[in-house]
């Protein structure tokens, strides 16, 4: 054993400051030509170069699945070439299935004390109501005119006296909007007095109907009256779906689409899907789906987690990530997997709900695309429909975070949509109560492990090289105490090997 000791002893004293800088920077430049190719690497297909090869050679062999990995995408890129635009600002939509205030906005706000709608929510709706529901003919009658004033009005209170006054004169269709929406405190009591607006409604459309076209007084009239009379029916059909007569909300939504079919901007087939969807009338949401999951219509979470949804379902009651990865995707598995995919890159920040990885809290009146808005309006209203599916959230799992590896890095390129906007989390933090709800981000590729670690590797030899240069005798001292320090448990192991086994065997053993 002393043998051993004096001729690593004799090793560490022949070696040089020279040696020691040599090692340091041979060590710093391999380290560096490592992150450069990793950094490079990672630009061109956002991910690790040593994780990759790691993740799909060296797993497998240690049993490992890789629940998440990409399968390649064979579908057509329409979406892409008539999609694929500059976003400069990011556009507010109504949401299509928005609440209640009276009967179910403020009846959280009694329960929790919170407030489920920010200002600036409530400041849209307000301009909204004064778009669609006044005109510029309003003074012609004293009821409307009274209304007029009560949209613009910013106290709840004040606009509910201003509703009643306007009820006193004459029936008002307007009238009864407002207290259906913020006086009535249960469903029932709010399809009452939608029923009310409705005949007063229909009434007011028919003669605008005649008059139309002897006038742009006339014209604005009519235009106005429309947009009541389709806001009454469709919130009669959510009354009758949330009252539990689902089948009813479905005839008058799908008359009301043939009513008005040019007024596809209130996004009334949103409303339907959902209800097919509770009614699990799966061929009828794909009959709605071939007509509007059109290439040059506009995507929503609705429409592009519905599809997914569909094709997940042929599939999911059997789907093993395991068996996946033995035998591959079959075709019904890799349109599955596409279509979530493909909504996942619409819109990122769903799945987290879906899978309950995060809180749902009530949705907004108004929602953001591709934004965490319309990610808690979609999970409030679709998740059961989710769970009613077997199977459908394990694929979601299994897949969902495969998305990010297919799409070109950096994220503003996009794959299958034009790019992700960046405005969608400063519009998020409007829309959403921040103070009790974390806005979710667009989940950015993080670097990898191993470009950090070779970074670290990079910077601390570099760092020793330098100090070896300016200070070698002392780093030599060093580097002799730290090679001591580490062979010490070694040297240890040694000393007792040598006293158990007999000297002859021991010396056999180091001529070896």
């Amino acid at each position: 054993m002393f043998g051993t000791e004096s001729s690593l002893s004799m090793f560490l004293n022949t070696l040089t400051p020279k040696f020691y800088v040599a090692l340091t920077g041979t060590s710093s430049l391999i380290s560096g030509l490592i992150l450069i190719f990793e950094w490079w690497y990672f630009r061109k297909y956002g991910t690790s170069f040593i994780e990759q090869v790691s993740v799909s050679h060296l797993r497998p062999l240690l049993g490992g699945v890789d629940n998440s990995s990409p399968t390649n995408s064979n579908s057509s890129n329409g979406d892409a070439d008539s999609n694929r635009q500059s976003v400069s600002e990011c556009k507010v939509w109504r949401n299509p299935l928005n609440l209640f205030r009276g009967a179910e906005y403020n009846r959280y706000t009694w329960v929790t004390g919170r407030e489920p709608l920010t200002y600036y929510d409530m400041n849209l709706s307000a301009q909204d109501h004064q778009t669609f529901f006044t005109c510029d003919s309003d003074h012609l009658r004293q009821a409307d005119a009274i209304m007029q004033k009560a949209w613009r009005e910013r106290n709840p209170q004040a606009r509910i006296s201003a509703a009643h006054e306007s009820l006193e004169l004459e029936d008002c269709a307007t009238a009864s909007i407002l207290l259906a929406e913020e006086e009535a405190t249960t469903i029932v009591e709010a399809e009452k007095l939608f029923k009310q607006a409705l005949k007063t409604g229909e009434g007011c459309y028919r003669r605008s109907q005649q008059l139309q076209h002897h006038g742009a007084q006339y014209e604005a009239q009519h235009r106005r009256d429309t947009n009541v009379l389709v806001y009454i029916k469709r919130r009669l059909a959510m009354c009758s779906r949330k009252l539990g007569r689902t089948r009813e909300a479905v005839k008058m939504l799908r008359d009301l689409m043939k009513e008005f079919p040019l007024l596809s901007m209130f996004n009334i087939h949103e409303n339907l899907l959902e209800s097919l969807l509770e009614l699990q009338n799966y061929a009828d949401v794909q009959a709605v789906l071939a007509k509007y999951d059109d290439i040059s219509l506009p995507k929503s979470a609705t429409i592009c987690y519905t599809a997914a949804l569909l094709k997940a379902r042929a599939v999911s009651d059997k789907f093993s990530p395991e068996a996946a990865s033995r035998r591959g995707l079959s075709t019904a598995e890799m349109n599955a997997v596409e279509a979530i995919h493909r909504a996942v890159e619409f819109n990122p920040h769903v799945p987290k709900y879906l899978l309950e990885m995060k809180s749902v809290i009530l949705p907004p009146e108004h929602i953001l695309k591709r934004g965490d808005s319309e990610a808690i309006a979609y999970a409030f209203f679709h998740l059961q429909h989710w769970k009613r599916v077997e199977g459908a959230l394990n694929l979601l799992h299994c897949t969902w975070e495969g998305t990010f590896r297919m799409i070109p890095y950096p994220l503003e390129k996009g794959h299958l949509f034009y790019p992700y906007p960046i405005c969608t989390e400063t519009a998020d933090r409007e829309l959403l109560p921040t103070v009790f709800h974390e806005v979710s981000v667009y989940p950015k590729k993080e670097l990898p492990f191993f470009i950090l670690f070779t970074a670290g590797l990079c910077s601390f030899t570099a760092m020793l090289a330098l100090l070896t240069h300016q200070f070698p005798e002392l780093m030599g001292v060093f580097a002799k105490a730290f090679l001591s320090t580490l062979f010490a448990p070694l040297n240890f192991i040694m000393e007792k090997v040598e006293s158990i086994l007999p000297s002859s065997l021991w010396h056999q053993l180091t001529r070896i």
